[in-house]
């Protein structure tokens, strides 16, 4: 199987051909929601990755929720300068860069370590 990513109103799905149904499945990723839809052609695919995502963000506006979003995994902190030093040399001493120092703080603290 083949894998592809598409892309819509920054949402992305994965592109998986189906060999023995031949079709073009798809999921998105990086949501907890699970949003899945298929595709005879590309083309095909891509409309009903479309209406899925289109579909999905009207349903949570009628449920008065806030649709899932991915994130880039990319986060700014504002913090006292005294935090930042004493973090750049804490993280020294660990022998990790500032950024693995703070993702390893994050994933103890958010139980995915």
């Amino acid at each position: 199987m083949m894998t592809n990513v598409m892309e819509y109103k920054g949402y992305k799905a994965s592109m998986e051909f189906d060999v023995e149904d031949k079709i073009i499945v798809g999921r998105v990723l990086d949501i907890d929601d699970i949003i899945a839809f298929h595709g005879d052609s590309v083309g095909q695919f891509e409309k009903n990755f479309h209406k899925s995502i289109d579909s999905y963000v009207k349903d949570c506006e009628k449920l008065n929720q806030r649709p899932d979003k991915p994130v880039s995994g990319r986060l700014m902190l504002r913090v006292e300068p005294k935090v930042h030093a004493a973090a750049i040399k804490k993280a020294a001493r660990s022998g990790v860069s500032l950024n693995k120092w703070a993702e390893s703080l994050l994933k103890e603290a958010t139980s995915q370590a």
